[in-house]
C-alpha cells in the first residue's frame, strides 16, 4: 500500500514542475542537442521523411524521453504507446505546417509571448499554479519569477518550452484564419430552412434480400475487386501486417508461489523481534516501502484489514496474498487520534526535485533551514502576523491559501509531519523537520476520533524461478527450432496440442503487440520478414516466450479482396440479389400488385422528416427518404428502389411544410457556419494527406 504524501505532491518543485509539464499540452519541439540517448538504435538515423525532409530518430526519441519524465512511474505500455504516436505526428505536422505558416507569413512576436505567458489567458498549468483561490487573480509576478528561475536552472527546456508556445500558437492562428473564413450565403440558409420544414406521408412494399437465400447468390474476387474499386476511400488501409503465434508461459508456478511463501514465514520470527524495522525491509527486499506515521483505521485499505488489526502491538500477521505479493503485517504500535485536520504551515526548503528526473537537489544546508524556521518562530512568539512571514514558504501548493491544509486525513503527509499534527491538540506551534525541510506548524483544529495503527509491511513479490523460465524457454526454442515455415508451425502446434492466436495489423510504428504487451523486437521482426517465416529464436514478452510466424502483409491502399471479404461480401451479395429483385418485380402498376406477387404487406409511414436518419420500423434507408420527398412522383408508383435491407417500391402521398419556430434563418445560419469552423481542423488531416510520407518507424 503506497502512502501519497501531500507535501511531495505540493513541495517547491511544482514550480518549475508546473511550467515543464505545459510541454505535454503543445507541440513539443526540435530544439535538441546531441543524442546518444536515443531509445531505438539501427544502422540509419532517419526515423522518417516528410516532403523529403528527414525525422531524425535521435531528436524523436528525445522528445518521447522528455514526456515519459513527466509522467514518472505513472506510466504503462499504453501510455507509452500513445506517446510514441503523439510525438511522430507532431513532428510530421510541424513539417506540413511549417510549409504553410512560411508561405502565410504566421509568426510571433516577442511581445505575444509575454502576453501568454503574463496576460488574461495564460497557459492552463501557469493559470492553476499561480492564481490565488480565494481572489481569483492571476499572480502574473509570481509566474515571471518562476519562469526566470526556471529559465536559470534549464535553458536548453526553457527554449524547448517557448518554441512549443510559439508553434502552438502559429497553430492557432491558422486554424483562426481558416475559421473566419467561414461564409453561408442566403440562398443556401433559404434553402435549408425549406427542406428541413418538408414532412412526407408514404405507402410502401419493402422485398427483403432475406427472400432469396445466400447460398444461391455467390460472391466471386473479382465482383468484391470491383466493389472495392468503386468504394476506394471507404477502404483504404495503412501499412500493416498480421501474425499468428503461440506462447510458452513462464509465469510463477505453483512451487515458485509456496517458494516465497515459505521464505517470508522464516522471515516472520526476525520481522517480530526487530527494533530496525527499516532495514529488515531493505535486506529483504521488500516491495512495500515503511510509512512510519500512524494511519487511521478507515484509511487501512489493505487484505485482510480486520485480522492485521485484531494483531496485538507487536504481533505480526500472515503470510497472505496482495497483488501478486505475499506480504507480512506487523502492528508497530496503536493509539486513537483524530480523523481529520487543519493546519498552517510555512516550509523553509533544504531541496527541491527536478520536474525532469524527479531527482531531489539541494538548495540550502540543513543549519541555514533550521536557523530560518526557528527565526520564524521567535517573530510570532513576539507578535508577528503569520500571514507577513508567508511569503518565506517554499510551498507554493499551500502558499496561495494561507499556508493552509484543510480536513488533512491521516496518511497523506509525510510521516514525521503526520504524526506532529495527529498527536498533538489544537493550538500546538512548533518546529519539525522532513526530508524536504524544516517546517513552522501551527495546528488549527481537529475533527472526530479513530482508532490508528502503525503497520509496517513485509512484502516478497511471487516470481518465476529461473528453473521455470529456463523450462519455458527450453519449451518455446525446440518448437521454434523445429517450425522453420507455416506450414511445420501449424503441424507442431496440432501435435502439441497448442493453441493458435492471431493478431491482425500491426503497425510499423506499434509499441503494442495486440494482447502480448509491447515489443518492438516483435514488431521489428515482423516488418523484416516474409509472409510463412517463422522468428529463429523465441521472444521474451513479459511473463510469456513467444514463437510467431508472419501470415499476411498489407501495403497502404486500398485493401486486398482477401482482406475486405468479410466486410464487403454481404453487400456485394445484396447488391446482386438487388438485381435480380429489381429484374423480378418490374414496372410495377400498383403497390398491391408488388405486395401479391413477393407475398409481401403495403405499409405506411408517416410524417417523415426530410432531415431524417432513418424511417421507423424501417431502418437507415437514405434513399426511400430521398424518393419520398420527390413531387413528381405524387400519388404514383415509384420504384423499385435498392435499399440497405431490401429493395423498395413506394408510392408518396403527400408533401408538406411544417413551421419549426427554432430553425429561424440566423439560427441555421449558425449552425452552418459553426459546423464550417469546426470542419477547419481537419485541414490539418487534409494537409497531412496530401504529402508524401514516407515512414520507417519499423526499421528502429
Amino acid at each position: 500500500m503506497s502512502v501519497i504524501q501531500r507535501i511531495r505532491d505540493k513541495a517547491a518543485w511544482l514550480i518549475f514542475g508546473a511550467i515543464a509539464l505545459a510541454m505535454i499540452g503543445f507541440i513539443v519541439t526540435d530544439a535538441f542537442q546531441g543524442g546518444g540517448r536515443g531509445l531505438f538504435s539501427g544502422p540509419s538515423t532517419t526515423y522518417g521523411k516528410v516532403n523529403g525532409k528527414k525525422i531524425d530518430y535521435a531528436k524523436y526519441s528525445e522528445r518521447v524521453k522528455m514526456i515519459e519524465d513527466q509522467y514518472g512511474p505513472q506510466q504503462n505500455d499504453y501510455i507509452r504507446q500513445r506517446t510514441y504516436e503523439t510525438v511522430w505526428n507532431q513532428m510530421v505536422d510541424e513539417i506540413v505546417l511549417g510549409k504553410v505558416y512560411d508561405k502565410l507569413g504566421l509568426f510571433v512576436t516577442d511581445k505575444e509571448i509575454n502576453d501568454i505567458l503574463f496576460g488574461k489567458n495564460p497557459p492552463e498549468q501557469l493559470k492553476q499554479q499561480f492564481t490565488d483561490p480565494t481572489t481569483g487573480q492571476y499572480n502574473a509576478a509570481a509566474a515571471n519569477q518562476a519562469i526566470r528561475e526556471f529559465k536559470k536552472r534549464n535553458p536548453q527546456q526553457y527554449q524547448n518550452f517557448i518554441t512549443s508556445l510559439i508553434q502552438n500558437r502559429q497553430r492557432e492562428k491558422y486554424l483562426s484564419m481558416l475559421s473566419n473564413t467561414s461564409y453561408v450565403p442566403k440562398w443556401m440558409v433559404e434553402k435549408l430552412g425549406t427542406d428541413n420544414s418538408l414532412v412526407a406521408n408514404i405507402s410502401y412494399v419493402q422485398v427483403p434480400y432475406a427472400t432469396i437465400p445466400d447460398s444461391t447468390v455467390k460472391v466471386t474476387d473479382d465482383e468484391i475487386k470491383e466493389f472495392l474499386k468503386e468504394h476506394a476511400e471507404e477502404y483504404k488501409q495503412d501499412k500493416s501486417r498480421s501474425i499468428a503465434y503461440v506462447a510458452f508461459s513462464a509465469a510463477p508456478s505453483a512451487a515458485d508461489s509456496a517458494a516465497v511463501r515459505e521464505k517470508l514465514k522464516n522471515l516472520s520470527t526476525e520481522f517480530a523481534s526487530t527494533s530496525d524495522i527499516k532495514s529488515l525491509l531493505l535486506r529483504s527486499s521488500s516491495e512495500l516501502p515503511y510509512y512510519e506515521g500512524f494511519i487511521s483505521k478507515g484509511r487501512i485499505q489493505v487484505p485482510n484489514k480486520d485480522s492485521i488489526l485484531a494483531v496485538p502491538v507487536g504481533g505480526v500477521y500472515g503470510p497472505y496474498l496482495d497483488q501478486g505479493n505475499y506480504v507480512l503485517a506487523k502492528i508497530v504500535d496503536a493509539k486513537r487520534m483524530p480523523d481529520t485536520v487543519k493546519v498552517r504551515h510555512i516550509l523553509v526548503a533544504t531541496q527541491q526535485r527536478d520536474p525532469q528526473t524527479g531527482q531531489a537537489f539541494r538548495i540550502r544546508e540543513d543549519s541555514t533551514a533550521k536557523r530560518i524556521a526557528d527565526s520564524i518562530q521567535n517573530a510570532i512568539r513576539n507578535g508577528a502576523k503569520f500571514d507577513s512571514l508567508l511569503v518565506r514558504s517554499d510551498d507554493p501548493g499551500s502558499k496561495e491559501k494561507g499556508g493552509v491544509y484543510d480536513s488533512v486525513p491521516s496518511g497523506q503527509m509525510v510521516a514525521s509531519f503526520n504524526d506532529y499534527i495527529f498527536s498533538n491538540p489544537p493550538g500546538t506551534k512548533g518546529v519539525i523537520q522532513t526530508d524536504f525541510g524544516y517546517h513552522y506548524i501551527e495546528i488549527l483544529s481537529q475533527k472526530g476520533s479513530d482508532p490508528a495503527y502503525k503497520v509496517a509491511y513485509l512484502a516478497l513479490p511471487i516470481i518465476a524461478s529461473q528453473v521455470t523460465d529456463n523450462t519455458a524457454s527450453g519449451l518455446a526454442s525446440q518448437f521454434a527450432a523445429e517450425s522453420r515455415n507455416a506450414k511445420q508451425f501449424d503441424d507442431n502446434l496440432n501435435k502439441q496440442h497448442l493453441q493458435k492466436l492471431i493478431i491482425p495489423d500491426v503497425h510499423p510504428g506499434d509499441h503494442i503487440v495486440g494482447e502480448l504487451g509491447s515489443s518492438r523486437e516483435l514488431v521489428r521482426w515482423i516488418y523484416q520478414a516474409d509472409v510463412g517465416d517463422v522468428v529463429d529464436q523465441a521472444i521474451a514478452i513479459g511473463d510469456k516466450y513467444v514463437v510467431a510466424t508472419l501470415t499476411e502483409i498489407n501495403d497502404e491502399g486500398v485493401m486486398s479482396a482477401q482482406k475486405a471479404k468479410p466486410m464487403v461480401e454481404s453487400m456485394v451479395r445484396n447488391r446482386k440479389k438487388a438485381k435480380q429483385l429489381v429484374e423480378k418485380i418490374g414496372n410495377p402498376a400498383s403497390l398491391e400488385a408488388v405486395a401479391s406477387a413477393n407475398k409481401a404487406q403495403v405499409l405506411r409511414a408517416d410524417s417523415i422528416s426530410f432531415t431524417a436518419a432513418f424511417i421507423p420500423n424501417v431502418g437507415q434507408e437514405m434513399r426511400l427518404i430521398g424518393a419520398s420527398f420527390n413531387k413528381q412522383s405524387l400519388n404514383k408508383v415509384a420504384g423499385p428502389i435498392e435499399g440497405n435491407s431490401g429493395v423498395y417500391v413506394l408510392k408518396p402521398e403527400s408533401v408538406y411544410a411544417k413551421p419549426n419556430p427554432n430553425a429561424s434563418p440566423e439560427n441555421i445560419r449558425m449552425m452552418l457556419e459553426q459546423r464550417l469552423r469546426q470542419s477547419s481542423a481537419q485541414s490539418v488531416e487534409a494537409l497531412r494527406k496530401a504529402a508524401t510520407i514516407q515512414d520507417y518507424r519499423e526499421k528502429f
